[in-house]
């Protein structure tokens, strides 16, 4: 997909305005189909859009962080900057997305949208424990993902998904009660009879 910003334009050639989020999402898939480029699947439209998304949240989280736009002068001896950027791939819902975490010189950094050693988006750990959860193995998890996401998730990975919820579960069964536990009994009788010759 090209990098040339799309433009709505109006009939005199100018711009037309405000482009709706559907209008622009059309214009997107027209362009990507019209380069040839495919909407799902390694190199698609929807890895592209990913990882423009992550890297734009990323962007804004280093600004954050620094507290001054990038290239501003304003940073200059403020004792932190950026630092330029380091590859990483990470295996979302679309398929495995390389992006570019930005990186400051202190080191202090902390992204939250891709956490540091973090290899999968949640999306895709709720996706394992689903598909686990109704009954398939590790290796048709893993024989899936890789069918309908282009993902490749190793079974080593997907027992580590799932054995972190067992793990939870049995965390939870084994934790210290309460000494005291507030219990309310609720009862009640129904009685049936006659008053006044009407049965209530």
């Amino acid at each position: 997909m090209t990098t040339e910003p799309i433009v709505e334009q109006g009939p005199s050639g100018g711009p037309a305005g405000v482009v709706t989020d559907d209008q622009l999402v059309a214009m997107l898939v027209d362009q990507a189909l019209g380069d040839g480029l495919k909407l799902t699947g390694e190199g698609a439209l929807l890895q592209q859009l990913t990882k423009r998304v992550l890297e734009s949240a990323l962007e804004g989280e280093i600004t954050d962080h620094v507290g001054y736009d990038k290239h501003d002068p304003v940073g200059v001896g403020s004792g932190n900057s950026r630092n330029g950027h380091r590859a990483k791939t990470v295996i979302t819902d679309v398929g495995p997305v390389e992006v570019r975490v930005p990186r400051d010189v202190a080191g202090s950094f902390e992204p939250q949208i891709v956490r540091k050693r973090q290899r999968r988006m949640s999306g895709v750990d709720d996706l394992v424990l689903s598909l686990s959860a109704k009954g398939l193995t590790h290796g048709e998890v893993a024989a899936h993902l890789a069918e309908v996401y282009g993902t490749e998730v190793s079974k080593q990975t997907i027992s580590t998904i799932t054995d972190k919820v067992t793990d939870g579960a049995v965390e939870r069964q084994n934790r210290p009660l309460d000494r005291v536990h507030p219990v309310v009994f609720i009862d009640a009788i129904k009685v049936k009879g006659t008053c006044a010759g009407r049965r209530r």
